[in-house]
């Protein structure tokens, strides 16, 4: 190159990074601006003229703002280009203090994987965690960032300030305020009506509650938590029958058996769900050991989970995972049969003569639902499998999304088939549960559901009988609610999936969901989500929900407490149809995931 072109090169990357640095301090000298949210679904953009940033973010790496919300409520981050929009979901950790929020721009350009759907949605940060939801896409022609919430409770603010774009990851952080979570657990920097100052209030408080623990027989349950008012044919195991146009589990003893119950219930060997995950939690307040936590699953009403009750395992079956794409393992591989016929051995066998045992679930929320053509393309750039043999010759023969779905979907049901009869060689005795399919299944997907005993979906909506209806006529089978909550946003915790206005239209909710359910032929039950409230700095994928029973210092929510005991007293009736289902609809709108006027 001749020395004038090679200087001139050299003056004009000199002057791009100059102008790149012009900008990136212009945008550090932004003044703090307040955003308020009031109504359904208010939204605040900001033009990027404002902001002093270019256009085009294909150069960047990261998204950079420092934040202070006044609430823990979820907001919306939208990116409004020249082509459509592009969006990620912010949870704040805790609320009323300045944290920086360094947010990898890739989460707005494309789905993430993982081996369910919270593993391929969530991602966690030391000061906050996403929802990568899209719509995604390319960062470039960006006019605008949009900051939405859906139904905004208690008149939330949003402080923002120092918005910038990076090329590294200048880390997430909070900024003041430390240590943010005290000693019980709990938000430090916040007050509230309930929160434990003292090691004598929390002790006070929870001998008060085992005052007024009642008991099974409050319920009309007989020994294996079946309504020992009724009666079938007694095979010694649970098994499920079709009675009067309406489906039960039949108990060891031959009683009607509805499964209500706790995910992550302590001293359970199952439950039917997810454990409490990593985080701060209650690490100086004594755990709810088996005889506390069985005394008020008694006390409750619930049927399932805990030591000495009817459980629920859920099976592992650990397979390679150089050739396991979103949660779908290499099915067509010469030693697959051998490798689930082996873990079916060792986690059945033992069980197989145990009454206890409701049945077992398979696995837990597939996430490739949708994205067929996304993992046919990992498949095919993975390392060598028979699945990639087989679909490359499949493909062959024609190559579009409709037969990308096909193969999946025949994968899939082969992956079923093969774990549903390696269960029954070795514990003929008990039903096999589902996978708790999550989102909203596919008719394809869903169809699978009937090589079950039971067809288990999770449900995380206010109203949940078009899910049950819908899943109950693809599969023929009787079905399950896996998992479903409802949250507040308040203590510094997220509201979870599904919103509530306070912690009296939490107990409406639940109340609401599970007899709307219960009324429907083919209903069986319903498992909450989650046993505790999830640490204030978040589990291991970074969910800090407020949707536990109990919250950090392993104290109930006495409203919560209060509608599962009254609508556990009235299943039998309500299942029966002798009784109307509760029909109050909770205030708060939904919440729903995800939820905004543009996914309309």
């Amino acid at each position: 190159m001749p020395t004038f072109l090679r200087s001139a090169f050299v003056a004009s990357l000199l002057l791009a990074g100059l102008t790149q640095a012009a900008e990136e301090r212009a945008a550090t000298s932004q003044p703090a601006r307040t955003l308020s949210f009031e109504g359904v679904l208010p939204e605040h953009r900001i033009s990027l003229n404002d902001l002093n940033l270019p256009a085009d973010w294909s150069g960047y790496t990261h998204l950079v703002l420092e934040m202070r919300p006044s609430t823990p409520q979820r907001f919306g981050l939208w990116l409004y280009t020249a082509d459509g929009l592009r969006r990620i979901e912010m949870q704040p950790f805790g609320q009323g203090a300045w944290a920086r929020a360094c947010i990898p721009l890739a989460y707005f350009q494309g789905q993430v994987a993982g081996g369910d759907l919270a593993a391929s949605t969530n991602r966690r940060t030391n000061s906050f965690w996403m929802s990568v939801w899209g719509p995604w896409g390319p960062l470039k022609g960006i006019e605008s960032i949009g900051f939405s919430m859906d139904y905004p409770i208690n008149h939330p603010t949003l402080e923002l300030r120092n918005i910038h774009l990076a090329k590294t990851d200048e880390g997430s952080e909070f900024l003041e305020g430390k240590p943010v979570v005290d000693e019980f657990g709990q938000w430090a920097l916040t007050d509230w009506p309930r929160k434990i100052h003292s090691r004598e209030q929390l002790a006070q408080e929870l001998a008060a509650e085992a005052k007024a623990f009642g008991t099974l027989a409050d319920f009309g349950y007989g020994k294996y938590g079946g309504y020992a008012s009724t009666h079938a044919a007694a095979t010694g195991f649970f098994r499920v029958e079709k009675v009067a146009g309406k489906w039960w589990f039949i108990d060891p003893e031959g009683h009607y058996f509805l499964s209500s119950s706790i995910n992550g219930i302590p001293g359970g060997f199952g439950g039917g769900g997810r454990g409490r995950g990593r985080g701060a939690g209650a690490a100086t307040s004594a755990p709810a050991g088996p005889s506390l936590t069985n005394r008020r699953l008694d006390s409750w009403g619930m049927t399932t989970g805990g030591a000495g009750r009817p459980n629920i395992p859920f099976l592992r079956w650990n397979l390679p995972r150089e050739t396991t794409f979103l949660g779908m393992p290499d099915v067509y591989a010469e030693g697959f049969a051998a490798a689930i016929d082996a873990a079916a051995d060792a986690q059945c066998t033992p069980h197989k003569e145990d009454p206890l045992v409701l049945g077992y679930f398979l696995g837990n929320e597939p996430p490739w639902d949708g994205r067929e053509p996304e993992l046919c393309d990992m498949i095919l750039k993975g390392p060598e499998s028979a699945t990639k043999t087989r679909l490359e010759a499949y493909l062959k023969e024609g190559d579009n999304e409709k037969r990308r779905k096909a193969f999946i979907i025949g994968a899939f049901e082969h992956y079923v088939s093969t774990m549903v009869a390696a269960i029954k060689k070795y514990d003929p005795n008990h039903l096999t549960l589902g996978m708790r399919f999550g989102g909203k299944p596919s008719d394809e997907l869903m169809h699978v559901g009937r090589l079950f005993d039971v067809c288990s979906i999770n449900v995380y909506e206010y109203e949940p009988t078009k899910q049950v209806e819908r899943a109950y006529r693809l599969t023929g089978r009787p079905v399950m609610i896996g998992e479903f909550h409802i949250g507040v946003p308040e203590n510094g915790l997220g509201a979870g999936l599904v919103q509530a206005e306070n912690q009296a239209e939490r107990g409406n909710a639940y109340q609401y969901f599970v007899e709307q359910a219960a009324s429907l032929d083919g209903f069986l039950g319903a498992h909450w989500f989650t046993w505790r409230d999830e640490p204030v700095l978040g589990r291991m994928d970074g969910e800090n929900y407020n949707i536990g029973f109990v919250d950090v210092t392993d104290r109930p929510y006495s409203e919560l407490v209060e509608a599962a005991k009254t609508t556990n007293k009235r299943l039998l009736e309500v299942h029966s149809g002798k009784t109307p289902p509760y029909a109050i609809k909770p205030k708060a709108s939904d919440y729903g995931t995800p939820s905004s006027p543009w996914d309309n």
